[in-house]
C-alpha cells in the first residue's frame, strides 16, 4: 500500500512595480525590463505574499528617508515589511534610480548588477534580514551573493 503524495501548490507572489515619473520609467526601461525585475524578486522570496516596488527620484527618495529614518538625503533602497511568516511576506520596497546610479558609476559597476544586488538586498529586508550586527551582514551578504550568483551577477561585495 502507498501512502497518498502531498501536492505542494506554488506560492502566490504578486509584484507590483510603480514608477514615480515616465522620465524615470525610461531610464529604469533602459535599464532593466519589469519582467526581468520581477525575476530577481521571485528568486529572493521564498514566501507568498504582496512586494511593491516603487521606483522615486531624489526629492521623494529624500523624503521618505528623512521621515522615516530621520536621514536628510536621498537612499538608494528602503524597505517597509509589513508582515512577515512563515508563509506570507508583504512589504513595500522603495529604490531611488538616481542614487543607484551615481552609486554604479562611484563604484565602477554596471548599473544593471548594482539594481539586481538592492532588488536582492531590499527583499531580504522584507523577509527579516538585516546588517546592523557583524554576524547578520555576514549571512545576509552570503545569502545575497549565492543568489545574485544564481542570476548570473558577480560578487557585489568583491573589490572592482
Amino acid at each position: 500500500m502507498s501512502l497518498p503524495h502531498r501536492i505542494k501548490m506554488p506560492s502566490k507572489l504578486v509584484i507590483d512595480i510603480q514608477v514615480a515619473s515616465p522620465a524615470l520609467e525610461k531610464k529604469l526601461g533602459a535599464i532593466a525590463s519589469s519582467t526581468l525585475i520581477k525575476k530577481w524578486v521571485n528568486t529572493a522570496i521564498e514566501q507568498s505574499g504582496v512586494i511593491t516596488l516603487r521606483f522615486v527620484n531624489c526629492a521623494e527618495g529624500r523624503k521618505l528617508n528623512a521621515a522615516y529614518r530621520h536621514k536628510d538625503k536621498a537612499t538608494n533602497v528602503l524597505t517597509f515589511p509589513y508582515e512577515l511568516t512563515k508563509k506570507t511576506v508583504i512589504a513595500d520596497i522603495i529604490f531611488c534610480l538616481p542614487v543607484i546610479q551615481e552609486e554604479a558609476y562611484d563604484q565602477g559597476k554596471a548599473v544593471k548588477a548594482h539594481l539586481a544586488h538592492l532588488v536582492i538586498h531590499g527583499c531580504l529586508h522584507a523577509q527579516g534580514l538585516d546588517h546592523e550586527i557583524p554576524k547578520e551582514a555576514q549571512k545576509m551578504e552570503s545569502h545575497e551573493i549565492d543568489l545574485l550568483q544564481q542570476l548570473g551577477f558577480t560578487d557585489p561585495y568583491a573589490p572592482a
